[in-house]
C-alpha cells in the first residue's frame, strides 16, 4: 500500500474509534511521525492530508525543513528535547510537544521573546513514572504549569504522553484514562498562558485506544510509512 493508502486507512480507523466513543472524527488531529523518512516520503504524507508532521530529531527536522519537506502542514517537534537545541526550534515549529522541565520552559521563553514570537508548547507527562523516559511526573505537572503561566513568550496548549508498551488493552487504557483525567483537571483551572486545547497521546499500535480515552491528537508513524529500519 502507498503512503496515501495508509493515511486513508488510518483516517478510517480514527473515524470508527471516534464514532464509537460518541465523538466527532474531525476533532482528532493526525500527526504523521516522520522520523527516518526522507523529504519525498514526508511530502507524500502531506499531500495525503495529514494534519501535521511531527519530527523526533532536531537535526533531521532542520535538514528536511530546508528541503521544504513539511510545506503545507504544521510542523511539530515530538522527540526528547535538549536545552541546547531550543534555538533551532523556537519560531520554526508550530508546536513543541515535549517540554518537561523548568529549564526548557525558561529557554524557550527567552528565545521566543528575543524573536518576538509566542511559542506554542505541550507539557510532556511521564504517566507511568518510567525511569528511562522523559516527561514530568503527574504530581509535578502543577508546579510546571505555574511556572509556564509566569513565563513570557510561551503558550501551553495541552499535554502529551508516551505510555509504556502494554500487552493488554485494559492496561494501556488505564494509562490513557489517567492522562485524560489530568487533562480535564487542568482545563478546569484558569491560568495565564495555559489553554488546554490538545491531549496528544496514542501512536501506531494504540491510537484507537487513545481516542477512546479522550485523545484529540495522535502521533502515527509506522502505520503511515511502514516499519522503520533501524539497521540502516
Amino acid at each position: 500500500m502507498s503512503i496515501g493508502d495508509n493515511v486513508r486507512a488510518v483516517r478510517e480507523n480514527i473515524a470508527r474509534a471516534a464514532e464509537k466513543a460518541g465523538r466527532d472524527p474531525s476533532e482528532i488531529l493526525l500527526v504523521a511521525a516522520t522520523k527516518m523518512n526522507g523529504a519525498e516520503r514526508v511530502r507524500e504524507a502531506v499531500a495525503a492530508g495529514v494534519d501535521a508532521c511531527g519530527e523526533n530529531r532536531v537535526q533531521e527536522l532542520v535538514e528536511k525543513n530546508a528541503l521544504g519537506a513539511y510545506a503545507g502542514a504544521p510542523l511539530h517537534f515530538i522527540g526528547h528535547l535538549q536545552k541546547n537545541k531550543v534555538n533551532k526550534l523556537v519560531g520554526v515549529c508550530d508546536l513543541i510537544q515535549s517540554v518537561d522541565s523548568p529549564e526548557l520552559i525558561a529557554a524557550i521563553g527567552r528565545r521566543a521573546v528575543l524573536l518576538g514570537v509566542t511559542q506554542n508548547i505541550l507539557l510532556e507527562v511521564n504517566i507511568a513514572g518510567e525511569a528511562q523516559k522523559s516527561g514530568v511526573a503527574p504530581e509535578g505537572i502543577w508546579q510546571l504549569l505555574d511556572l509556564a503561566a509566569e513565563t513570557a513568550g510561551i503558550s501551553v496548549q495541552g499535554l502529551m504522553t508516551v505510555p509504556p508498551i502494554c500487552e493488554k488493552t485494559e492496561e494501556i487504557r488505564g494509562f490513557f484514562d489517567r492522562m485524560y483525567r489530568l487533562y480535564v483537571d487542568i482545563r478546569a483551572k484558569k491560568r495565564d498562558n495555559v489553554t488546554m486545547r490538545f491531549l496528544s497521546m496514542g501512536m501506531s499500535a494504540d491510537y484507537v485506544e487513545a481516542i477512546a480515552a479522550g485523545a484529540n491528537m495522535v502521533r502515527v508513524g509506522s502505520a503511515i510509512f511502514g516499519e522503520r529500519d533501524y539497521n540502516r
